[in-house]
């Protein structure tokens, strides 16, 4: 009898869940879930985890090796750039196939008010010239940063703006927060919740990266026609992008002979 393949899967997004859980007790793969460990709680896939960090590329190549690695699949968030690079680089070096599943981004539709941002210091920039004053900040916890001056900034339109900042984890304690509100929640987020929030806090703008999915903040947006500053996606490094589960099941059993 073969041996099984052994597949790393890079997670930490649903998409990642999803495959591991279509994974469990194939014939052919054997799955190693590996996340990041940023978030506190996350639901655990089934099957082999990994949690923490591989320290850079060269630590990645070694636990590839040691662990005879024949696939690698990333599930990583569409903005975790570093890591999508680091799995590019030490696969290619070592010639392990690589795939990466991205989740299709958000277009804008008729009407809808969006501005593309290239970073979040980008936006940051430009918010210090937009006339709203009550912003929705929905860009993580590790990037609140290049906000939190402009909420002690006077403008011409105002003294300082306000934040809702929305964030799955809590902040570490030394971790400065806009002025304003925050708002600790995980999604998915429907609709018409978030239009009931936006209008709760008497929004004007909201600040997010474009990480497709669910898209209630989006709907909700453009339905009482706010503008929105959208954080582009960094590049992918080349190779086979997927753009589902499916289409990453497919990819697998290719590979997996």
């Amino acid at each position: 009898m073969a041996r099984l393949r052994n597949l790393l899967l890079l997670g930490g997004t649903g998409e990642a869940l999803r495959l591991a859980r279509e994974l469990q007790g194939h014939n052919r793969v054997r799955c190693i879930s590996s996340l990041a460990g940023r978030t506190e709680n996350p639901e655990r896939p089934p099957g082999d985890v990994r949690i923490g960090g591989f320290g850079g590329i060269d630590g990645l190549s070694d636990y590839l090796v040691a662990e005879k690695i024949d696939l690698v699949l990333d599930a990583t968030h569409p903005f975790a750039a570093q890591m999508a690079r680091h799995a590019h680089d030490a696969c290619a070096a070592l010639g392990i196939p690589r795939a990466k599943l991205v989740r299709p981004a958000w277009v804008p539709s008729p009407g809808d008010r969006w501005t593309m941002m290239p970073s979040v210091a980008a936006a940051a920039i430009f918010l210090r010239f937009h006339p709203a004053q009550r912003i929705f900040l929905t860009v993580g916890r590790q990037e609140i940063g290049p906000f939190v001056p402009l909420g002690h900034e006077d403008t011409p339109h105002g003294n300082g703006r306000w934040f809702l900042t929305r964030m799955i984890d809590p902040p570490a304690d030394d971790i400065a927060l806009p002025r304003g509100e925050t708002l600790l929640a995980r999604g998915p987020f429907t609709p018409d919740d978030e239009k009931a929030l936006m209008q709760q806090h008497r929004i004007d703008l909201l600040v997010t990266k474009n990480a497709g999915g669910a898209a209630g903040k989006i709907a909700a947006a453009a339905e009482l026609h706010l503008p929105v500053l959208m954080i582009d996606r960094p590049p992918l490094p080349p190779g086979a992008a997927l753009d589902s589960v499916g289409a990453a099941l497919g990819w697998i059993n290719i590979h997996a002979v």
